[in-house]
């Protein structure tokens, strides 16, 4: 679910609410802050957000859909408005590797309500047998050699903060998902993210295994991956960006 940054009503009381709220939605979806196709808070978030009644916000997007700017099916509205997709800065892509730089690489992704792995309840913060959203995520090469594999569980935290992940509770039944944009879903729930990886080899073995544990601002757990790496067939980057000097 997208959230979208809080405004102080127009002091002009020449123009109508539902139109100075449907500009503001608009300056958003221009400016990326929603990216196309990305779910709309619903009419009551709205409603509480911009302090006007859910009526006034019925009207401001009933404005955007005559426009073609938002769309509307059974589960809400979404960002209808032309644009490149937004793209996850590849430091904290997810989970770590999940873009295979081989070539001709296939990977599947599932995601499950479920105990998570050992290590990972004690890492979170949770009682050990506690079900939480699980990520699992393969990558084979093109002769069908696995390259990597990543297991990824998300804290209480995590899920009561970032709706779009809370809303994979009810339909976590294994089934493929794609959740490579749970960073960005973080950040626009106005968390900062640290993160912390631990590279170890694995010993008998050409692979290596990188466990990553994120945090928010506060030092609370956000989730913990813990991803295998085949180092005699894929490679492992890191990217870092260093704030300019002021």
């Amino acid at each position: 679910m997208a959230r979208t940054t809080p405004h102080d009503h127009p002091h002009g009381a020449g123009t109508p609410l539902y139109r100075w709220i449907a500009r503001e939605l608009l300056d958003e979806l221009r400016g990326g802050t929603i990216p196309p196709g990305e779910r709309l808070p619903g009419e009551r978030q709205l409603a509480e957000h911009f302090g006007v009644s859910r009526e006034t916000v019925r009207q401001a997007l009933r404005m955007l859909r005559r426009d073609g700017l938002v769309a509307t099916d059974r589960r809400g509205s979404h960002a209808a408005l032309p644009g490149p997709p937004s793209r996850t800065p590849a430091s904290l892509g997810f989970p770590v590797g999940a873009r295979s730089a081989a070539r001709c690489a296939a990977d599947r992704a599932t995601v499950a309500w479920e105990t998570p792995p050992p290590g990972h309840a004690e890492a979170l913060g949770a009682a050990p047998a506690r079900p939480t959203l699980v990520h699992r995520y393969w990558s084979v090469s093109a002769d069908g050699r696995e390259l990597r594999m990543a297991v990824t569980s998300f804290s209480a935290v995590a899920l009561a903060e970032v709706g779009e992940l809370a809303r994979y509770r009810d339909r976590a039944d294994g089934a493929a998902a794609e959740l490579r944009r749970a960073y960005d879903w973080m950040r626009r729930a106005g968390l900062t993210l640290h993160h912390r990886d631990t590279i170890t080899r694995i010993a008998g073995t050409p692979s290596v295994r990188v466990t990553r544990r994120v945090h928010d601002q506060y030092a609370r757990p956000l989730e913990i991956t813990e991803l295998l790496v085949d180092a005699q067939q894929d490679a492992l980057v890191y990217e870092f960006t260093v704030p300019a000097a002021v």
